[in-house]
């Protein structure tokens, strides 16, 4: 059993993060720590953990944990270790993205693995820190990778991503208040989302030719989960491409290719990730479902904890989706 900490738990993250440690075989949760909620329980903030902890929120760090989550907003990260130096001996995952870039990756000699498994699990296996993915690259990279792995990703892709409210964090804001958000759609950081350069990166990783990612983010008027359709020229047949992804996923243990239609159900509250394809007039549609705060978050974060430490991988992690 490991000693874990977690940075930032009041927030949607930090919290799923705690529901998912709370139930892990191999996890002890050492300490939360809060500015805004120390001394305070944890069930004041995440009010479904009531009689299920008694754990409190801290102002105090233990800086020698074998194991500590960063749920910091995207830019605290890098403050927050430059003031508290951590033990040689304690790993680091990253929930911000902070250090997902090649350019930034290195930080007073720590060097960040980036935390996809379905690409990178041999790195994350005997990696110290991690920079875990962003939720809409998480959703994105799995449906394009294969592709450009095959060195056929080389057309122009159109991405259409809509994601639930809690993928803007816990913080209230005009766009993520009930009834602004309620019976509404809107789009957002058109062709310009941070998340691209990570997206980017990835693909060019096989150093093949890879045409423009052309990514239109969305709002939706629900929750969670991130609903993702990609599409770009194709001059093979469906059934090659259906063995292509096959192939590329064949070993990965919450990434799955379905033959018939996908919806956000079958995937919101597990750490699943479902393709689906179709062609239609030379054109490959990918759609790719994921819930934003497990798969595309602490649930992928936890994944990579499973690795870094020989667990099982899909330790913890064996969750049902909300069918109905």
């Amino acid at each position: 059993m490991i000693n874990i900490g977690i940075i930032g738990g009041s927030g949607y993250t930090g919290g799923e993060l705690i529901r998912l440690l709370l139930n892990h075989p191999e996890a002890n949760i050492d300490f939360i720590y809060s500015t805004t909620r120390a001394g305070k329980k944890i069930a004041s903030a995440h009010q479904d953990l009531l009689g299920q902890t008694n754990l409190e929120f801290t102002g105090n760090v233990n800086l020698n944990v074998d194991l500590v989550f960063l749920c910091l907003g995207h830019g605290n990260s890098t403050s927050f270790l430059k003031e508290n130096l951590f033990s040689n001996n304690t790993k680091i995952i990253d929930l911000s993205n902070d250090f997902r870039l090649h350019t930034d990756a290195i930080l007073g000699g720590k060097e960040f693995i980036y935390g996809l498994p379905e690409t990178n699990i041999e790195k994350i296996k005997s990696a110290n820190f991690i920079a875990n993915p962003g939720c809409f690259a998480t959703a994105i990279q799995l449906a394009l990778l294969p592709l450009a792995k095959a060195n056929i990703l080389h057309n122009d892709v159109h991405i259409n991503a809509v994601t639930g409210s809690t993928g803007a964090g816990v913080k209230p804001s005009d766009s993520t208040h009930f009834s602004w958000r309620n019976n509404n759609v809107s789009w957002y950081k058109p062709f310009t989302h941070q998340h691209l350069g990570e997206i980017g990166e990835s693909l060019h990783s096989y150093k093949n030719e890879i045409g423009e990612l052309l990514f239109l983010p969305q709002r939706g008027n629900f929750a969670r989960g991130i609903f993702a359709t990609a599409y770009t020229k194709y001059k093979g047949s469906l059934e090659d491409a259906y063995a292509l992804y096959n192939n590329f996923y064949a070993n990965a243990k919450f990434t799955h290719v379905s033959d018939t239609e996908i919806h956000l159900k079958q995937v919101v509250n597990t750490n699943q990730c479902h393709l689906h394809l179709h062609i239609h007039n030379g054109n490959l549609l990918i759609t790719s479902a994921i819930d934003n705060l497990l798969k595309g978050a602490s649930g992928q974060a936890v994944q990579n904890m499973n690795l870094m430490f020989g667990f099982k991988e899909t330790e913890g992690l064996n969750l049902k989706a909300s069918a109905f």
